[in-house]
């Protein structure tokens, strides 16, 4: 029979094992995060305050800023600070909070990322019927229901992995806490908790990515075989890209973290891209939206102080 230990904390893998490169990732790790915070929340000030972008697809991208601001403080401090701490531990309630909130961020991203898709695909297919179908109330409603389905999917995951027994080792193989890595520490029957990875953690990435790429699929359909002239495509293929650039980096590291390893190289590969993943991806979001849009370039100039000149449009009040 194993023996089952009570668990009080776990030991979290090291970043680094050299003791001069810990400053260097210390400070490298604290100023992706000023930029993260500093990006995001600009973007997020700027699609409050200013009424020229109260129109569906800032208030997704205001959600996103948001939740990149979140999804990043969820790992980063705990990494900064276990760089700097000798005893590299976090507590057993800590670490299901935090496996928590990570799954629970990552999964609204995913679905407000299917969400923006669409509404990218209603605005430039549909655009005399795009503020009847993407009013306020409907975009409200999508919010509401990435945010509470990823809730309860992220719940799922922290009571069947709390409920577990640990009999091995108590030091994660991992940078911070996530289900798999917390599987591999546990003993009994863990069938249940790896199908629900496969079943239910694989169709809310799957099922988005999916709908996601197809909406921008149609749209580049509809704008090859459709007659515009070069400003109108311009605009709309420059929208789109920045889109999926953040929807390809997004997924692209999603899947590099989930697809099983096939050797002990494989798996120190699948930790770094996770920390990618949780850091660089935040970083770049507000990047590539502003300095692809003019609109956010100009309204964040308002914003902060220079005056610019940009025509009063809110597409709700249509």
């Amino acid at each position: 029979m194993e023996n089952v230990t009570t668990v009080n904390e776990f030991l979290l893998l090291e970043l680094t094992s050299t003791q001069e490169l810990r400053p260097v990732l210390f400070v490298t790790l604290l100023i992706i995060y000023m930029i993260d915070l500093f990006g995001n929340g600009s973007i997020l000030v700027v699609v409050i305050s200013e009424p020229r972008l109260y129109s569906p697809m800032y208030f997704f991208l205001g959600n996103l800023s948001c939740l990149d601001i979140c999804y990043s403080s969820v790992t980063l401090p705990i990494l900064m600070a276990n760089l700097l701490s000798a005893h590299k531990a976090v507590s057993f309630l800590g670490c299901i909070t935090q496996l928590h909130f990570f799954h629970f961020l990552g999964c609204t991203e995913s679905i407000l990322l299917a969400i923006m898709g669409f509404d990218r695909f209603v605005a430039i297919c549909y655009p005399l019927r795009y503020t009847l179908i993407m009013n306020l109330n409907v975009c409200i409603l999508l919010a509401t229901v990435a945010w509470i389905t990823s809730f309860f999917y992220a719940l799922m995951h922290s009571v069947m992995t709390a409920r577990l027994n640990f009999c091995h080792s108590l030091k994660l193989n991992h940078f911070f806490c996530d289900v798999k890595p917390l599987l591999e520490l546990a003993c009994g029957d863990i069938r249940l908790n790896q199908w629900l990875i496969f079943i239910v953690t694989g169709s809310l990435a799957m099922v988005p990515c999916f709908f996601t790429f197809l909406s921008y699929l149609y749209i580049i359909s509809f704008l090859l075989f459709k007659k515009h002239t070069c400003r109108v495509l311009h605009k709309a293929l420059s929208t789109c890209a920045s889109h999926l650039m953040v929807v390809s980096l997004f997924y692209g590291t999603v899947g590099l973290t989930y697809i099983s390893p096939t050797s002990a190289t494989s798996v120190i590969q699948e930790q770094y891209v996770t920390v990618i993943h949780t850091t660089v991806t935040s970083l770049l979001n507000p990047l590539i939206y502003t300095l692809r849009n003019k609109e956010v370039k100009l309204a964040l100039s308002r914003v902060f102080g220079r005056k610019l000149k940009l025509p009063k449009e809110n597409h709700w009040q249509h």
